[in-house]
């Protein structure tokens, strides 16, 4: 396979001198040729923060607000994870957030109706997930059915199969200590520190091994003024949040203390690692961005086109799946909406917001969780200005047309430059 079909994205290309100012300039280069990657969602959430921080900055850029973001956000982001694995083939799955609320109905009626050991409940949760996606992608990959007809009859049916799982009582409740915890317990603030390093040291380890591999190769590559200036970026935004985690949020402490950093972002960290390590440094990630690019080029380099969408489906709906846990632990329960109303589209605004692309063949896995928390800053600061929930809806709109519109514009703009 060639190089063009390998990755989504080029590689930093490296300074005949290694400075900063080389590095800045070749990226400022890519940018014009449309390389944009995650910077319109970067710089749509701090223009956010920075506006809702002025109006209303008692009440939003709070530690307790700080971690209620996280947890807003966190169902958003991981349904949004699991679609941008079909946004990367140029597919779609309208079905996502009912997958979640089935999935999690599952979890909820063997777990408290059935007494069922919380690892059995887990197990079928995931299960059920699995076998949404692979129904999906079996109709979508092998009959030839557009995914847009195949998952809005699923987002139709999946309702009927919620409301037949939970049955008349309308809502389930789950009271499983560790079920709830992932969603409302939090780390000390020791565990988060420690967290915080593993992290960054994780990063700067892995990212500079890689470097010198590239190097030893002879391979086109960023330079270690750069790499410095990442490592040190990264560590002072996740000392800072940790930090701000880290400080004491209740509104009764005397009572009841909460700090640290939620359980949920070990979650979303493990997933980001993991898919992100699963799309850009193995064969079938390779091939996905191949098949997203340009399926008939990747059918004819050998690349079982219908497999790899098969599989894409069966990640998306297995995240929803996970969704659906963090779902029944945040509210304490499972009803016939839950994953319904504006969830799904929430997460693709999400994963598009990032920088994923809807034509296919372009994203990463960190665009849901860029985009998610634009999306949860959104939800959370727009009711502090106003009463009127109409402007939350309109806003967002607006903001997912734009970046609908960047994504459309910088890829012409790719193609006129030839970096598509």
């Amino acid at each position: 396979m060639s190089a063009t079909t390998s990755a989504p994205e080029s590689v930093p290309v490296d300074e005949v001198d290694g400075s900063l100012g080389a590095g800045f300039h070749d990226y400022t280069a890519r940018v014009r040729g449309g390389e944009l990657g995650a910077l319109p969602a970067v710089l749509a959430l701090l223009t956010l923060v920075l506006i809702f921080t002025v109006l209303k900055g008692s009440v939003f850029f709070t530690t307790f607000n700080f971690a209620n973001l996280i947890t807003q956000s966190a169902t958003i982001i991981v349904i949004s994870m699991g679609l941008v694995f079909v946004l990367l083939l140029g597919e779609i799955d309208l079905s996502a957030g009912y997958a979640a609320g089935t999935a999690g109905a599952v979890l909820a009626v063997s777990l408290t109706l059935h007494g069922w050991p919380v690892w059995a409940s887990l197990l079928a949760c995931i299960v059920t997930g699995v076998v949404i996606g692979v129904f999906i992608g079996v109709i979508v990959a092998r009959l030839g059915i557009p995914s847009f007809v195949v998952t809005l009859a699923m987002f139709l049916g999946l309702q009927g199969l919620m409301l037949l799982i939970i049955g008349d009582g309308g809502t389930i409740g789950v009271a499983d200590p560790f079920i709830l915890s992932i969603m409302n317990g939090n780390m000390s603030p020791v565990n988060g520190w420690i967290l915080c390093l593993v992290v960054v040291l994780a990063y700067v380890g892995s990212t500079y091994f890689a470097l010198m591999r590239r190097k030893r190769a002879g391979l086109i590559t960023q330079s270690i003024s750069v790499w410095g200036v990442k490592g040190i970026a990264l560590a002072v935004l996740l000392g800072g949040a940790t930090f701000l985690l880290n400080q004491e949020r209740s509104r009764n402490p005397e009572l009841t203390s909460i700090k640290g950093i939620p359980y949920v972002v070990i979650v979303i960290l493990v997933l980001l690692v993991v898919l992100t390590f699963l799309l850009q440094r193995t064969a079938f990630g390779r091939h996905v961005y191949a098949v997203g690019g340009n399926a008939e080029a990747a059918r004819r380099a050998g690349i079982s086109v219908a497999n790899i969408r098969i599989a894409c489906f069966i990640f998306c709906s297995t995240l929803a799946a996970v969704a659906g846990i963090l779902f029944a632990s945040k509210d304490n329960s499972i009803s016939p909406s839950t994953g319904g109303s504006t969830t799904l589209l929430y997460a693709v605004g999400a994963a598009v917001i990032g920088g994923t692309s809807l034509f296919g063949g372009r994203g990463k896995i960190r665009d849901a969780i860029l985009g998610g928390l634009v999306v949860a800053v959104i939800q959370n600061g727009l009711p502090l200005i106003t009463d009127k929930s109409g402007i939350q809806f309109v806003v967002t709109g607006i903001v997912l047309l734009v970046a609908a519109s960047v994504d459309a514009l910088s890829r012409k703009r790719a193609q006129s430059s030839g970096r598509a």
